[in-house]
């Protein structure tokens, strides 16, 4: 089975350079992206342990939002932000294997706002299964015991009713395996779960909050959970050049940022200010995602531009996708 992650990035001679002021236009962009996705393909097939480059689904769709809000309760907020892209039947096609990968790293309560909210991840499970997804894999790594963070975060029990045992957390060894990391900078490899390198779709769906060492901990940070060692990001590589490693090699194909709830100070584990925003942001590019989640919220007590987190404009810079929300298309909806 050959994996359909969008994956993206300035190898081989492929740039997003930007304008002077700093952005490209949307046009531009998708047709670079292409390009270097076509180039990527043609040329390096079989270099990702994961199987083939293709392009994603939507490489060149025009039709709709980049980025996707929604306000109200999680499970309708979720399902409506997703709804402004297309549904899920944009992402998830009649077959398909899904990894969810929510944060639930904390043994706290949805309250905590150190772990996403059950009802967000619920809601995905259910829209995937609506899809017709053949199986749907909720993962993660977690930093805590997996039975308290599973029993404490809610979402185990909430999602129990769509599928038994959907929930997982992965902590043994024999579920990962190497993979090469042809597009990173800093780090070269890691071990990523099994699941994942076999899932032909992945959804990164963090809770928004903010981070001792990256500064906030969003979409692509989330996807620390999804590798054996995550503690060599730290030690041996430059954190935020290793998340923008790890983003080269597994992006998503849906970046849903719950910001229901909103962990401004103290994080990733807390307790911390929570400004409750009752917000599910939406977007295929999971830095977009992530630079509009900079923006909704303060962070320790002050405003900041989605360029100073910096893996956020590692991965502006290196074409993973665009920090630069101020020039894509946004849809809001309040249900």
């Amino acid at each position: 089975m050959k994996v359909r992650f969008p994956h993206h990035g300035p190898g081989h001679g492929f740039s997003c350079l930007p304008r002077p002021d700093g952005a490209v236009s949307r046009r531009e962009f998708l047709k670079r992206q292409m390009r270097g996705a076509l180039y990527l393909a043609a040329g390096a097939a079989g270099i990702l342990d994961v199987g083939n480059l293709v392009l994603p689904r939507d490489a060149l769709a025009e039709a709709g939002p980049d980025i996707a809000l929604a306000t109200g309760r999680p499970a309708a907020a979720t399902r409506a932000a997703v709804e402004l892209l297309g549904g899920m039947a944009a992402f998830v096609k009649p077959g398909d294997r899904v990894v969810i990968k929510p944060n639930i790293s904390f043994p706290n309560p949805p309250e905590a706002a150190t772990t996403t909210h059950p009802e967000v991840v619920r809601e995905l499970a259910v829209m995937c299964r609506e899809a017709g997804a053949s199986r749907i894999m909720i993962l993660d790594h977690t930093l805590y015991d997996r039975t308290a963070c599973l029993e404490q975060s809610g979402v185990a029990a909430a999602c129990e009713s769509v599928e038994p045992g959907m929930v997982q957390a992965l902590g043994d060894a024999r579920f990962y395996r190497e993979a090469a990391i042809p597009l990173g900078v800093s780090m070269k490899s890691t071990r990523v779960m099994a699941d994942v390198l076999d899932a032909d779709v992945l959804i990164s769906a963090p809770v928004a909050k903010s981070h001792s060492s990256a500064g906030v901990s969003l979409s692509m940070k989330n996807l620390m959970g999804l590798i054996f060692d995550r503690s060599v990001m730290h030690s041996r590589h430059d954190l935020n050049v290793a998340i923008v490693d790890l983003v080269s090699l597994l992006r998503p194909a849906l970046a849903v940022v719950d910001a229901t709830r909103v962990l401004t100070t103290n994080g990733p584990g807390g307790p911390g200010k929570v400004d409750v925003l009752d917000t599910v942001i939406a977007s295929r590019d999971p830095v977009a995602a992530d630079a509009r989640a900079v923006l909704l919220s303060e962070w320790y007590g002050r405003r900041f531009a989605p360029r100073q987190v910096r893996h956020i404009a590692l991965a502006h810079e290196r074409g993973l996708g665009r920090m630069d929300v101020e020039n894509l298309r946004e849809s809001r909806v309040a249900v």
